[in-house]
């Protein structure tokens, strides 16, 4: 029996650096410098594995093969006169485990705020058209089901490969399921499928290792009615809603009648973490309503009342530079609602990441104004880790590449921004969000590092097998195939 049953030759690299999309924004094609630190990982990793005598795959499920390819992005993006940031990542860590392992190893506490994953047999695929496809652009490579009929080829990006890819390939210890926007008959995971997840995850032990949103859309009939029976049926611990959306087309703002409404509910319900969809905008024709403008407003009228702001308003096709409060989108708009508003470092606004740093890996420049800005407007203790997983696949790619991140000292200089320090990712991958999601202190210091998922993971990492593949839409094509079946 062969040793790896996915990408068995190392035809992928363990850093996934491609087009990838979650599905919420068109695809972004890589530029020249994205193929050149590509090609650039895979002849280093080609060289690497050879001088130490071990097959390519190998190389590249090491600590080294990960060591390897943020070199590589490191070389492309200076030689493309990219200086904002790096990877922190020693030369001899590509040859050297110790030196990989010292880099990119880590004990931090992570607890991931969005995770996806559409139910591959849930109510939404029974009311399909025979022809549809949806996902059909998923690898399924080394799945059994695959080469069933029908719709079976999507229990490859089911629950099992949910947990694979969250909580064995990655060093995650907690996540949040999160859901997308949908009508109420269209949804492609359901609250009740989400509970089966958790309750899954609960039958392994996994002590708490799954929370859940309730999707509430506060502009469709029913959903701010359907609120009740959420936070007493299922074990909410926030709540998820798209401004940008609404089933006419048009969105709303969290200060007009449909998002006040909302709101009040969740304060008499008692639970009072509010996560908006913000920046990674679905088109022309509600985009003032993904911007982040209402926030500071809401947040200042409502105090007593959490409000996490998914993506932190990003938006790929402007990218991000030096605060500008003229700008209307993106994190600058965020930066200025809570300015004008009153709302400071530390307060109830919190900026997540999740799709947002992602895609950020591929410009450190552009990561450095992104993250040094957030740091200093909204504070390390409000940024929350998130990865929009499992549209990107595993998240340890993810994971990997904050571990060593790094300002740069000219972009510190010039531009006022902080250090990111140990203590400081600490608090982002996992730490503040304890204050929003509370857990047990006995789960954090005795069962977590005790329980069956631990367990079932220091196994498996005796004899890894990751398949470093993302499973969300990379191309234009893919991506309006994607909503056109709605999933």
């Amino acid at each position: 029996m062969p040793r790896y049953r996915n990408d068995p030759d190392g035809l992928r690299l363990p850093i996934k650096l491609d087009s990838t999309s979650n599905g919420e924004f068109e695809p972004v094609p890589l530029d020249p410098i994205h193929h050149h630190a590509r090609n650039l990982a895979f002849a280093n990793a080609t060289t690497n594995a050879r001088r130490l005598g071990i097959a390519r795959r190998d190389f590249l499920v090491s600590m080294c093969g990960a060591a390897s390819t943020l070199l590589a992005m490191n070389t492309a993006f200076l030689a493309g006169c990219k200086r904002g940031a790096s990877y922190n990542v020693p030369p001899e860590a590509a040859m050297e485990p110790a030196a990989a392992e010292s880099a990119l190893a880590g004990n931090e506490f992570i607890f991931d705020v969005q995770g996806h994953f559409v139910n591959p047999t849930g109510k939404w695929t029974r009311d399909l058209p025979p022809e549809a496809r949806p996902l059909s652009f998923v690898s399924t490579e080394g799945c059994s089901a695959a080469d069933e009929a029908g719709l079976a080829y999507l229990r490859c990006v089911g629950r099992d490969e949910f947990i694979k890819d969250i909580f064995l390939d990655s060093d995650t210890d907690l996540t949040v399921l999160s859901f997308v926007p949908s009508t109420r008959e269209g949804e492609p995971l359901t609250i009740e499928e989400a509970t089966a997840t958790a309750a899954l995850v609960e039958k392994m032990e996994g002590t708490h290792r799954l929370y859940l949103h309730g999707r509430v859309n506060p502009n469709q009939p029913g959903d701010v009615e359907d609120m009740e029976r959420l936070a007493k049926n299922f074990r909410i611990a926030a709540w998820k809603t798209y401004t940008q959306w609404g089933p006419d087309g048009r969105g709303f703002f969290m200060d007009d009648a449909p998002g006040l409404r909302m709101i009040e509910e969740a304060r008499r319900l008692g639970v009072r973490n509010i996560a908006i969809h913000k920046g990674l905008p679905f088109g022309p024709h509600s985009y003032e309503h993904s911007t982040c403008v209402d926030i500071g407003r809401v947040a200042k009228r409502y105090p007593d009342v959490n409000f996490l702001i998914y993506h932190s308003g990003f938006v790929t096709g402007q990218g991000e530079g030096a605060y500008d409060p003229k700008r209307t989108d993106g994190i600058d708009a965020l930066i200025t609602s809570l300015r004008e508003n009153g709302i400071g470092k530390g307060g109830n606004v919190y900026a997540e990441l999740g799709s947002t740093w992602r895609f950020l890996m591929r410009d450190p420049d552009m990561a450095a104004h992104a993250l040094g800005k957030l740091i200093a407007h909204v504070g390390e203790d409000n940024i929350l880790w998130g990865t929009d997983s499992i549209w990107y696949g595993s998240p340890q790619d993810q994971i990997q590449a904050f571990r060593t991140f790094q300002i740069s000292p000219e972009f510190r200089d010039k531009h006022g921004y902080a250090e990111i320090t140990p203590a400081m990712r600490a608090k982002i991958f996992g730490r503040n969000a304890l204050k929003l999601y509370p857990v047990h202190e006995d789960v954090l210091s005795k069962h977590l590092a005790k329980d069956a998922v631990a367990r079932e993971r220091e196994n498996y990492r005796n004899a890894p097998d990751p398949r470093f593949v993302t499973y969300g839409p990379k191309t234009r094509r893919e991506f309006m195939n994607l909503k056109r079946w709605g999933a």
